[in-house]
């Protein structure tokens, strides 16, 4: 049983306007308890938090805090600028009376691999969530209250936090997507949903069917809502004159419920993903051979890929995981050929067309607005997947509200910009999806549809990320940037990696030719022992490939008019016929270049 409460808040309201993000709110969180606080983006879970931090005074309702009782909190996005190291950062955090113990920032920065003399501009996302969090452990607080803590964070750096947290004897509120990482540490769920704050002890891997039951109960006393509202209508209809003096209660009764039914809060929409399809790849999608790419540095050049060689078809979901820093988005970006390798060959297939997705959000303007972010040159209308939509339309499906149109990027939640990069990017069609830590600042639900929309997605996908969940529920293969050079890929999501990897010492004691590289074969130089008419075959498939790509694009263009049935029956006939046709081809020619390109590597390795 939980002992008395660190921290509380009785009657918690807080609005926006008129209407209330939350209203009446009560929370006690005791020491022991890790709490998860969980809701969509929007509901209100950030802002309960900086009120139970005492950042924010609350509309109505108290807080508590048990006098000497220190809390921390970390937000989503810590800012570092006034200060001129990480180390004078670190120690804002200090308690006053170990002020002047430089050893202990010292310390708390080592474990977290930071350097204390670095100034904190130009820091990546994961150090600047790094160093927030040794600012916050350097104080020892009772209670930390954490917004998304494993942002931008690898999964070394996951890992060793879960083990830091599972250890801390106060009292523990969470804010994460991250299903992993609240399923190991939770041992109470807090729901804020529509105003509303509902829980649950126990861990977070009953939560779903919790949320399921509580959505049965309320759709339960909505239809006996409803079934009553009826009745009483039809009562009113029937019988008021005779009865006008004696059941006005009943009258006004009545009209309560129907204000009740008018007032009730709906369930939050879901948002609709759909990414735009292009005209369909080729089966290869990327092939590299021999892949190295190096950068300079202090002490010689730093390895990011040494020898790698991989092949990736279409439909792979491939899982891109590493530590930061290791080199993850540099080898995406050789592999989708936006950047020249040291060494080596990549080579993408026919008809690719890429979509980027970039975890820093660089290519939102802050002072753009929403609507100038989907239509720089003006307009009200996008064109998605060929078809033009009314800007307010295609947003509502990525849960914006037609009033945010002329909202600076700036004045957005990290989901709501994460939402607008995705409402950009699967505006125009693609066929490979290249996505750099999307997850961010997601809630679970569009978590949810993200996943289901990218399990169906026809294309090829790229995915950076530290999820493990979502890496486990989605990738087909997992490519692992272990550092020093060393790139292996693995069949299966993050836990078969965990099975499969080498551990550290045997991946130090190979020899670089020697250390693990794909699970696909090595591709041999291809030389020049095919017959002349293989050979010459072999050079012209890619020229074939691509046009009969085009061909498939065009058609399926066509054919994409729904009047063009009424007004040419025969031209439509003819054109079904063609793209089929065109598809036969298509595969042919691509299973004849593998052939080919097969039946070269091994004459060339004889």
């Amino acid at each position: 049983m939980a002992g008395p409460p660190l921290v509380s808040l009785a009657g918690a309201t807080v609005a926006f306007g008129d209407a209330p993000l939350f209203d009446g709110i009560d929370l006690t969180l005791a020491a022991g308890e890790r709490a998860c606080l969980v809701g969509r983006n929007g509901a209100g879970k950030s802002t309960l938090m900086k009120v139970l931090a005492g950042l924010i005074e609350p509309d109505r309702g108290g807080r508590f805090l048990q006098p000497g009782k220190r809390v921390a909190y970390l937000p989503q996005e810590p800012d570092l600028a006034d200060d001129a190291s990480l180390a004078d950062y670190v120690a804002g955090g200090l308690r006053p009376e170990h002020h002047g113990e430089p050893h202990r920032v010292d310390a708390t920065l080592t474990r977290l691999q930071l350097d204390p003399a670095k100034a904190p501009t130009g820091l990546s996302g994961g150090e600047l969530r790094r160093a927030a969090l040794a600012r916050l452990l350097v104080g020892e607080p009772d209670i930390l209250l954490l917004d998304e803590p494993t942002n931008h964070l690898d999964l070394p750096t996951i890992e060793w936090l879960e083990t830091m947290l599972g250890q801390h004897r106060g009292a523990t509120l969470l804010i994460s997507h991250d299903r992993a990482f609240l399923g190991v540490l939770a041992n109470r769920v807090l729901w804020l949903d529509r105003g509303r704050l509902l829980s649950r002890d126990g861990g977070f891997t009953g939560f779903e069917d919790w949320q399921e039951q509580v959505f049965a109960e309320e759709d339960k006393a909505s239809a006996r809502l409803d079934k009553r509202i009826a009745a009483e209508t039809r009562w009113l209809r029937e019988g008021l004159t005779a009865r006008r003096k004696r059941n006005q209660g009943r009258v006004r009764a009545l009209r309560q419920m129907r204000a009740d039914r008018r007032e009730r809060v709906g369930r939050t929409g879901t948002a609709k993903l759909n990414p735009a399809a292009a005209a369909g790849s080729g089966k290869l999608v990327i092939e590299t051979e021999d892949l190295t790419k190096s950068y300079p540095g202090t002490d010689g050049p730093v390895a990011i890929v040494q020898g790698f060689s991989t092949r990736i078809m279409r439909g792979d979901r491939v899982g891109v995981i590493g530590p930061n820093g290791a080199g993850k988005t540099t080898l995406v970006r050789l592999l989708a050929g936006d950047l020249a390798p040291d060494t080596g060959t990549v080579r993408l297939g026919a008809n690719v067309a890429k979509a980027y997705y970039d975890q820093t959000r660089g290519s939102l303007a802050a002072a753009a607005t929403v609507r100038e972010v989907l239509l720089p040159s003006g307009g009200d209308s996008v064109s998605v997947a060929g078809r033009m939509r009314h800007i307010a339309s295609y947003l509502k499906d990525f849960l914006f509200d037609p009033s945010r149109l002329d909202s600076p990027v700036h004045s957005l939640s990290g989901g709501e910009r994460n939402r607008l990069l995705l409402a950009r990017l699967f505006a125009g069609p693609s066929n490979l999806l290249i996505l750099d830590e999307p997850t961010n600042d997601l809630d679970m639900e569009t978590l949810d549809l993200l996943e289901e929309v990218l399990s169906d997605y026809g294309g090829t996908l790229l995915l950076v990320s530290h999820d493990r969940d979502f890496l486990d529920r989605l990738v087909t293969s997992v490519i692992a940037v272990e550092g020093g050079g060393t790139v292996a890929e693995y069949v299966g999501g993050y836990q078969d990696y965990l099975r499969q990897r080498p551990s550290h010492a045997e991946i130090t004691r190979r020899p670089a030719a020697s250390k693990p590289r794909t699970t696909a074969a090595k591709p041999a130089p291809r030389g020049p022992k095919l017959g002349y008419k293989e050979r010459r075959e072999l050079e012209a498939l890619p020229d074939r490939i691509e046009m009969l790509g085009t061909e498939i694009a065009a058609l399926e263009s066509d054919l994409a008019d729904p009047a063009l049935y009424a007004r040419a029956p025969d031209a439509f006939a003819a054109k079904t016929a063609r793209l089929v046709a065109a598809q036969q081809e298509l595969a042919e020619a691509e299973d004849r270049w593998l052939a080919l390109a097969e039946l070269a590597e091994q004459l060339s390795a004889r």
